[in-house]
């Protein structure tokens, strides 16, 4: 009880060896790599490279917080806290995530790429803090979600799955009677529909108007099958999936 701060103070806390310091960054290397091979691999913006460079300068910002200031620790003016620098990163590796989100007609891509990033950061934390055990689960359980759910995602997403479709047709309501009737034969769900003038959408005049439709796909129906009969009805000029360009 009689202790003084002196006395109770141990400065090797706040120390940290050459070694120890080379581990942390190598596994953070090696743990951000594993999970930028499955980005890399679908071609995502946010690769290989990118996932490394996260975890890398995370690891980096936490060894800084916990032992870059230790000449400090024992100046009693002095409050050390090693989540603080932490913390700034969490919040700032969002505008990195929101750099790979983007947006095409009414679909939205890049969540998973930008989830990852923080997740990568999340490791490289870790890592840098010294829980070796805790980084190495959460990288193990990534890769299995990235790599392998990703298939059971995509299987047992297709009674619900959705797809842009762009008509340039005839500027009449016959036509637009038409691919409705259609899409409605093939038991196809439409979930938006757009329709504008061509001159407006690219500044020509011109009789056709542009139809920019999300529809619902049922499991049994395959797009590419919509699309063929959706060219065939008359009255419609071009048709187009998954982008915002004629």
């Amino acid at each position: 009880m009689g202790e003084t701060v002196a006395q109770v103070y141990d400065p090797s806390i706040w120390e940290i060896s050459y070694l120890e310091l080379t581990i942390r960054l190598v596994l953070a290397l090696v743990l951000g790599g594993l999970i930028g091979v499955e980005r890399e691999l679908g071609g995502h913006s946010a690769g290989f490279r990118t996932h490394i460079l996260v975890c890398l300068g995370s690891a980096a910002i936490v060894l800084l917080s916990m032992y870059g200031f230790s000449e400090f620790a024992s100046d009693p003016n002095v409050r050390l806290d090693p989540a603080r620098l932490a913390a700034q990163v969490i919040s700032g590796i969002g505008f990195l995530g929101a750099g790979t989100i983007l947006r095409t007609g009414f679909t939205v891509s890049g969540l998973t790429t930008a989830a990852s990033l923080w997740v990568v950061a999340a490791i490289g934390l870790t890592v840098g803090a010294g829980f070796y055990y805790g980084a190495a689960v959460l990288t193990l359980l990534v890769v299995v979600s990235l790599f392998f759910l990703n298939k059971f995602e995509k299987k047992f997403s297709r009674a619900k799955r959705k797809q842009d479709v762009i008509l340039k047709i005839t500027k009449d309501s016959a036509s637009l009677n038409k691919v409705v009737t259609e899409l409605h034969h093939f038991g196809v769900r439409i979930s938006k529909i757009v329709v504008e003038n061509e001159e407006e959408a690219h500044g020509d005049s011109a009789d056709t108007l542009i139809v920019r439709m999300q529809i619902k796909l049922s499991f049994k129906k395959r797009f590419e099958e919509v699309i063929v009969a959706l060219a065939s009805i008359e009255g419609v000029l071009g048709v187009e999936a998954g982008s915002e360009s004629l």
